[in-house]
């Protein structure tokens, strides 16, 4: 191996952060060609981790170091949110040792690479494409560390009102509740403004009967008189009890634990 290409794929391990994986295209952009690629596969310094991607060789991905490469390589528009992000916050009910179903949200129509798998990265992946707040608004988001990279995840806020959208079809309505129970340190000012934007009435409804029940302290502070709840009713659950403050029907035994 000569001095230039030893050097060349020095460079490529150093920078590379342990724990992801490197996109073909984002790889070849940045001066190592399909073939370069390809020798250092077989000289033992990369592996294939499916079609168009690569990782060290030897090392081990998971959920979060994937994510990593579709938001700073590709550049996709898709986040962990939804209950994975309030899991990842400590604000979950019940906090698993090991996280193995994942929440991510992407704009509607946006495409994933054909090696980001579930069951390559050893856990079920629910990826929900919604416009549910304005595409272009960066409210609501903060970073996650996560060994060598940081990835892009919801706030609490947020991630409380992308939980409510998957209600009850994704995620069951006394689980979204116990939840939401937690939230107490929730900022006032980010609910404000991401109630504001929020494109679901549901959501909405669903959000403020929720924080309501459970008397959280922020709550006083936000100024409903502002926000779109919308007319006429919304289901819900079947058979469920109606709220009459926020037209919605709850599960009966919720009401009578709750009430």
């Amino acid at each position: 191996m000569s001095t230039q290409t030893r050097t060349k794929i020095n460079r490529l391990i150093n920078q590379w952060p342990r724990g992801t994986v490197g996109a073909a295209s984002y790889l070849n952009a940045s001066g190592f060609s399909h073939s370069l690629l390809t020798r250092y596969k077989k000289g033992g310094w990369l592996q294939s981790f499916g079609r168009g991607a690569y990782t060290l060789f030897g090392d081990k991905v998971q959920w979060s170091g994937a994510l990593y490469t579709l938001q700073t390589q590709l550049g996709l528009n898709v986040h962990a949110g939804g209950k994975t992000a309030l899991e990842l916050k400590g604000y979950a009910h019940y906090l698993p040792t090991k996280q193995n179903r994942i929440f991510l949200y992407a704009t509607q129509g946006q495409a994933l690479p054909a090696w980001f798998k579930g069951v390559r990265l050893g856990v079920d992946i629910v990826i929900t494409r919604t416009n549910l707040f304005p595409v272009k608004s960066q409210l609501g988001f903060s970073e996650f560390r996560d060994k060598e990279f940081s990835i892009t995840i919801s706030s609490p806020e947020r991630a409380a009102m992308e939980m409510l959208h998957i209600v009850p079809g994704r995620i069951g309505f006394e689980e979204a509740a116990l939840i939401m129970e937690n939230l107490v340190s929730l900022r006032s000012e980010a609910v404000q403004s991401l109630l504001a934007m929020c494109r679901s009435v549901k959501v909405k409804r669903l959000f403020m009967y929720m924080v309501e029940k459970h008397e959280h302290p922020w709550v006083s502070q936000l100024d409903l008189s502002s926000i779109d709840f919308g007319e006429g009713k919304r289901m819900i659950v079947p058979n469920g009890r109606y709220d009459k403050k926020y037209h919605i029907t709850v599960p009966r035994s919720y009401e009578e634990v709750a009430g």
